[in-house]
């Protein structure tokens, strides 16, 4: 990616945040998956910077998108992020006030705009955005009964919507987003504009003409595909993993991924309409574009069904950038997290990145040598690109699993019984701990 100080001469530049739920790394179509279409995204990808190593933190609960979605918007690493996301309402926190991304673009002169699932504390929605639409406060539901609010700008959200949309998510959300786009004058104010798609979180509800596109006798089983998991990891029996019988088999499997492969597709032709928008506001070629995902998500991979859990599809996420100041055409395989987005677009815009943001930007200078994963206090992992470790503290069996990413993958061949590796294990075990302690994680 090219450095860039966008902001140096005339208006700063527009910012279009799309944000899927539960979408795993290698679902965009021009980046491996022959089997899902994808047709905008993969227009996107061409026109701008895929990252293909990017990765969440992981979660402190099952719902690891609330998580997730509080790095995201603060910059903040797992154990802070949650704690000052939480803060600002309850009080307890202790790290002191933070900035969420909109926030900062809304002091410096950006008209911010939500629309789609926003899944942290409902009052700091109006501290991000000065205005929204469609907007969902909570997790996922009936993808046709959407439990909908309008904008509120004192920030106070009744527990009941304003109304039940009878529209698909996915087109609701994209309209609010036209309609936005629809409504400004050209070479207004710059504006952020958030849209938070819940596909293809579950239930997967695409329309029939968009499902008819797969048939599951037809689509691949994973390589990893397990009947089950060859282990307790301490969270089996939870509401993700209760979507499909067990033991898995092949028939129920390829059903779940072509029900996701549709939802993707769908939204994707959502988020193709949101980008003829800006194409006809003329708004595109200022307009900076982020593409990326709240956490992956199994669907059969190693007798999982969730995200509840470290391995690479549950953890790693598609992250694509385009517009002024990013390269085209490129692709990027160091490691980086999603919540680098924060600082990445301070760069690009020329705003000031807060002092509570822990991230690194994306525009090239400090690499991570490592990245760490924390699921709840059942789970911690660290990887250096290669090598990855995964330890767990599941009452049922406390143990460990050492993966060669480059020769295996999908994490199929648990090296961690070899003594051969043990200077291995000990070197990652030992950086695994200063990430711990780095990030305040209560097992350190």
């Amino acid at each position: 990616m090219q450095a860039a100080g966008a902001a140096a001469v005339g208006r700063r530049p527009n910012v279009l945040i799309l944000f899927s739920d539960d979408q795993r790394f290698d679902t965009i179509a021009v980046l491996g998956n022959r089997e899902i279409r994808t047709p905008n995204l993969d227009r996107l990808v061409a026109r701008g910077t895929a990252f293909t190593q990017a990765h969440i933190m992981g979660g402190i609960s099952p719902a690891v998108c609330v998580a997730s979605r509080a790095m995201f918007w603060s910059g903040q690493s797992l154990f802070r992020a949650d704690e000052r996301l939480t803060a600002e309402v309850t009080g307890r926190g202790r790290k002191g006030p933070f900035t969420l991304l909109p926030e900062l673009f809304r002091r410096h002169g950006y008209t911010t705009f939500g629309t789609g699932k926003w899944h942290n504390r409902a009052p700091l929605f109006a501290r991000a955005f000065s205005s929204g639409a469609s907007i969902l406060m909570g997790g996922g539901s009936d993808h046709w009964k959407v439990p909908e609010h309008d904008f509120r700008a004192d920030g106070v959200y009744a527990a009941a919507p304003d109304r039940i949309a009878t529209k698909h998510y996915s087109e609701l959300f994209a309209d609010a987003a036209i309609g936005f786009l629809e409504q400004r004058k050209l070479g207004a104010e710059p504006f952020l504009l958030s849209v938070c798609f819940t596909a293809p979180h579950d239930p997967r509800q695409a329309p029939p003409e968009v499902r008819a596109l797969y048939r599951p006798e037809q689509l691949r089983l994973p390589k990893s595909f397990r009947v089950e998991h060859p282990f307790d990891n301490g969270e089996l029996k939870i509401r993700d993993e209760m979507l499909a019988p067990f033991p898995r088999t092949p028939a129920v499997v390829r059903e779940h991924i072509a029900d996701y492969y549709a939802m993707i597709t769908h939204m994707d032709a959502q988020i193709g309409r949101i980008l003829e928008a800006l194409e006809r506001t003329g708004e595109a070629r200022e307009t900076i574009i982020v593409f990326g995902a709240d956490n992956g998500l199994a669907v059969g991979r190693h007798g999982l069904l969730g995200k509840q859990n470290l391995y690479d599809h549950s953890v790693r996420v598609p992250l694509v950038l385009a517009g002024p100041g990013v390269a085209r055409g490129k692709r990027v395989s160091s490691l980086c997290y999603l919540h680098d987005v924060y600082p990445t677009l301070c760069q690009l815009t020329g705003l000031p990145v807060p002092e509570t943001v822990e991230s690194r930007s994306l525009l090239g200078g400090a690499r991570y040598e490592s990245l760490f994963f924390a699921y709840r206090n059942l789970q911690r992992g660290v990887t250096q690109g290669r090598w990855k470790l995964i330890r767990y503290y599941a009452p049922a069996a406390e143990r460990m699993q050492l993966f060669d990413l480059a020769k295996d993958p999908d994490e199929l061949q648990d090296l961690s019984v070899d003594r051969r590796y043990a200077g291995r294990i000990g070197e990652l075990r030992e950086e695994m701990g200063r990430w711990m302690q780095r990030t305040e994680d209560p097992l350190r």
